[in-house]
């Protein structure tokens, strides 16, 4: 199985950092997998429910840690590439904002 595409949709919360969708092979997608920020960085939330319990399972999961890392090394890597990206742009606007001061 191939991870064919990742969609990474940042947030502006506190502790969701980011949106994201999966697709594997071309064929399956799984959406609604989040970055968040926890006390020791950050991790990945596969898309879960509530159960009456009031505990939450997840619907889509890696079975093997393999396959876990696979995942969270395709999501990490896009994730940077995007936030590196809006950075790099944001950092860019506010170069051209910022007024030229004349030397005294």
């Amino acid at each position: 199985m191939e991870i064919t595409e990742v969609v990474v949709r940042p947030v502006e919360s506190d502790r969701l950092k980011a949106y994201v969708s999966l697709t594997f092979d071309h064929a399956f997608v799984i959406k609604d997998i989040k970055i968040v920020e926890g006390r020791n960085g950050l991790f990945v939330s596969m898309p879960s429910r509530r159960r009456k319990d009031g505990k939450y399972q997840d619907i889509a999961h890696p079975i093997n840690s393999d396959f876990r890392k696979t995942v969270e090394d395709c999501i990490f890597s896009r994730y940077e590439e995007i936030i590196g990206d809006e950075l790099t742009g944001k950092r860019e606007l506010i170069e051209l904002q910022e007024p030229e001061l004349e030397a005294v």
